[in-house]
């Protein structure tokens, strides 16, 4: 299916404030039929009926869909009667259409709320609500020949532009191949792309298969940095090539210091000289870093190659390598430059968890902590009755279900415009703590589970979560081996990281709270004094 959506209805339906929403969801382009009519015309819809006709206008109409109908990942708003002639409906079976769906006195409603002093030509000289009303009653067969339809009288635009999405996954589904392939422990069904995450024991042995049944083809090119390139490079390069690819592998510097631009250019280098092609892929190996730094690599180089990721540490595989969120660090702060980019598959094999250093390991478990806190207490207690032993918390089991847990916001919320400011909770002060301790010094999950003292401090103190459940989640933390404390961080560098979050909105930092262990929310209302106790009590 192409990356295209095009979206009908009658005036007033919403379809521009909707479309511009949802191409700033998908990051797509957002391209209007009347403003290209008006573009190409130099004038006005209502000067052409004007001065040319309606026949004119159609004539006009039909050329700029037809433009749309040739623009890739483009979100399309039609004028109300595109889909009433053969040019129209052409141009619609190039993409997957939704009619937005108003009543005719809603519309009229709408359109006198936001009108502009331009006259809409088909709705001149007559009480709107009627001349919508014969509209309707004329096309109705018409807009009912979409893709999809949405009931919008009682949606905002936001509202609208999520059940659009939903849909508009639901249309696409993942390939049967990658359906089909073995241990799957869950789906991203993400409008910027669809994979499946497997999760095995002894996956990396069966890497070259997995990425032949996920629809990957060309040469592949691993990338891994040099901590876990020695250790589990051979073993992907064989399984590769054993299953027909080229492999050629590139070993970058370890460490969040080095996940830079600088790194960057030096994959791009390596990519374009060795004459990278966008049928070729990118198999990210290693942990968050790698995951994050080659996914961007990948996601930029010729404009896009397709990637897949093959997490080694337990914080890669229960949370950089899923979701899509490429990019490496600033000066300013943490992955603040980068670009959201779905890979094609997730290859996920605990036993590779088996080398990784217990501090690692233990950072890991932050993230799946975190999991279980912002949406399911039942992990909660699991992770509770395995309390004070690293690798049965790290176990494939809960591995797979937390997986599935972010698989599943992500899905619904790629680029971070609701639910999936969730899986946030902590990163708020955590990366402060990182970028103000210097990357590296502090492991990402360690910051995480001292931000996350600090945002469950600042819900006790307003009243929203009970001190049992702070005591639990403190109980939890430490029975992992995690910190409470940054001591030696300077708390105004900390402040200063904080107002540079990627979360900041009209200089308001966006707080993840819990309500209680398994529910969370955001809040944008918390005062200065609030913080600045929380910073108190977790910085030394």
């Amino acid at each position: 299916m192409p990356a295209r959506i095009f979206l009908t209805g009658l005036s007033g339906a919403g379809k521009s404030t909707v479309g511009r929403l949802l191409a700033d969801r998908l990051g797509w382009e957002f391209l209007d039929t009347d403003a290209l009519v008006e573009e190409a015309a130099g004038r006005s819809v209502a000067a052409i009926f004007r001065e040319q006709g309606e026949a004119a206008f159609r004539a006009l109409e039909a050329e700029a869909l037809a433009r749309a109908a040739r623009a890739d990942r483009a979100v399309v708003a039609t004028g109300g009667g595109a889909p009433v002639h053969a040019a129209g409906r052409r141009a619609l079976a190039g993409g997957f259409s939704v009619w937005l769906a108003v009543s005719p006195a809603a519309a009229a409603a709408r359109l006198a709320r936001g009108a502009s002093g331009e006259p809409r030509p088909l709705l001149d000289g007559g009480d709107p609500a009627e001349r919508l009303e014969a509209l309707l009653r004329a096309r109705r067969a018409a807009y009912a020949r979409a893709d999809a339809s949405i009931d919008v009288d009682g949606l905002t635009p936001g509202e609208a532009c999520d059940e659009v999405l939903r849909l508009w996954g639901e249309s696409h589904p993942v390939a049967p191949a990658a359906a089909e392939l073995p241990d799957v422990a869950a789906v991203v069904r993400a409008p910027g792309g669809r994979y499946p995450i497997v999760v095995r024991e002894g996956a990396l042995d069966g890497l070259g298969a997995l990425c032949a049944g996920a629809g990957l083809s060309g040469r592949a090119f691993l990338l891994a940095d040099a901590g876990t390139g020695p250790r589990f490079a051979a073993r992907a390069l064989d399984s590769l090539r054993a299953a027909g690819f080229r492999a050629l592998d590139l070993a970058i510097p370890a460490g969040e210091e080095h996940k830079t631009l600088a790194t960057v250019s030096a994959v791009w280098d390596w990519l374009l000289g060795e004459r990278v092609e966008r049928g070729d892929f990118v198999v990210c190996l290693g942990g968050g870093v790698v995951t994050d730094l080659g996914g961007f690599a990948a996601a930029t180089v010729l404009r896009g190659v397709p990637f897949a990721h093959v997490p080694t540490s337990l914080l890669g595989m229960v949370d950089a390598a899923i979701g899509g969120k490429t990019g490496v660090d600033h000066a300013l702060g943490k992955n603040l430059v980068g670009a959201f980019a779905q890979p094609r598959l997730v290859v996920i094999d605990p036993a590779l968890l088996a080398t990784l250093p217990p501090r690692h390991l233990r950072a890991g478990l932050a993230e799946l902590v975190k999991h279980g806190l912002i949406l399911d207490e039942e992990l909660v207690a699991l992770l509770e009755a395995r309390a004070g032993d690293p690798a049965a918390l790290a176990s494939g089991d809960l591995i797979a279900r937390s997986v599935a847990i972010k698989a599943r916001v992500v899905s619904g919320d790629e680029r971070e415009a609701g639910a999936r400011t969730l899986l946030n909770y902590g990163h708020t002060v955590g990366h402060a703590i990182e970028a103000a301790a210097g990357f590296g010094a502090c492991l990402h999950g360690e910051a995480v589970a001292i931000g996350m003292r600090a945002a469950a401090l600042i819900a006790r103190e307003r009243g929203l979560l009970a001190p049992d459940a702070l005591a639990r989640q403190q109980e939890l933390l430490r029975a992992c081996g995690l910190p409470e404390r940054a001591d030696g961080v300077d708390r105004g560098a900390v402040r200063e990281a904080m107002r540079g979050d990627k979360k900041v909105r009209d200089g308001a930092v966006s707080w993840v709270l819990l309500d209680r262990i398994g529910h969370a929310a955001v809040h944008r209302d918390v005062p200065d004094e609030a913080v600045a106790a929380a910073l108190d009590a977790v910085l030394a």
